[in-house]
């Protein structure tokens, strides 16, 4: 008598399965990044923005995809939330990086200046986050003014002269000399203000250089502007806070905060600079937020 045996199929465990990119998610993702490149655009106020920051911050696939994208455009995801947006800072290859050269040729044919335009962004950032708890705390503001911004240079320059005097070094170099310190003397000569026969302010005065500069961070979304007070006030949005925490390990922020000249009352310098901060310069095109 012949016995039938049954024969089954092994058992094969079960793989889970990526769910496909389709075109449609890689268009959601490209308009995230779209909305980012977009620095005054709130969430708040625009329905689909938020939907799709809602989806980065729930759906990880979809998270990965949308900074693979900003990867590819030369873009840095700085932090994705309702209060910021998705907010992103340009690589230096990027083709949406803007660089001081190009920033400060379109306001002086001085190359001279384009040290000035630097200082004046460096001299804002370090206003705006006075302490370090400051530039940590997600819910501070900071708030700075144009001719505020002019005598803390000022401030600065003086404590760079006495620094100089000190270490018997040479007080007035050369106009075009690439050193921080031959920055800020240049600084101190320039005219405060000026003013056209028409009373407007010389783009070419420090305080025109600090405007130029303040402006050019409210157009980018960095600041909004408060007041017409002291030459003008702003107050700092997210999206700054985080460019200038990015940027704290600059060099040239490094030295200006080193000096300890800084406007609130325990003189508690703002980012905290390198361990080692001997013989630093402020490079040709320094400056925030802008790539060399």
């Amino acid at each position: 008598m012949t016995e039938h045996v049954e024969w089954s199929e092994p058992e094969v465990a079960a793989t889970p399965v990526n769910p496909a990119v389709t075109p449609a998610d890689a268009a959601d993702a490209a308009r995230l990044v779209a909305f980012g490149l977009q620095p005054k655009l709130q969430p708040a106020r625009d329905q689909e923005y938020a939907e799709l920051l809602r989806r980065y911050r729930e759906d990880p696939p979809f998270a990965r995809l949308a900074d693979a994208v900003a990867t590819g455009l030369g873009l840095v995801v700085l932090e994705v939330s309702p209060r910021a947006g998705m907010a992103v800072t340009a690589a230096e290859d990027s083709v949406f990086a803007v660089r001081m050269g190009d920033y400060a040729r379109r306001t002086t044919a001085d190359s001279g200046d384009r040290f000035l335009h630097g200082l004046a962004h460096l001299a804002v950032a370090a206003m705006a986050f006075p302490r370090p708890e400051d530039l940590a705390d997600d819910g501070y503001i900071g708030r700075v003014s144009v001719n505020g911004v002019d005598a803390f240079v000022r401030q600065a320059c003086r404590r760079l002269e006495e620094r100089a005097e000190e270490q018997g070094e040479n007080t007035d170099p050369a106009t075009d000399a690439p050193g921080l310190e031959a920055a800020w003397r240049i600084w101190a000569r320039r005219s405060a203000a000026g003013a056209t026969k028409d009373a407007r302010r010389l783009a070419g005065s420090t305080t025109g250089i600090v405007g130029k500069a303040v402006v050019f961070l409210t157009d980018s979304g960095f600041l909004q502007r408060t007041g017409d007070d002291s030459g003008g006030t702003y107050r700092t949005t997210a999206r700054y806070q985080l460019q200038v925490r990015d940027m704290a390990g600059s060099a040239a922020l490094a030295e200006l905060l080193e000096l300890g000249i800084v406007p609130v009352t325990d003189g508690t310098a703002s980012l905290l600079p390198p361990e080692d901060t001997d013989d630093l310069e402020l490079v040709a095109d320094a400056g925030l937020p802008f790539h060399s």
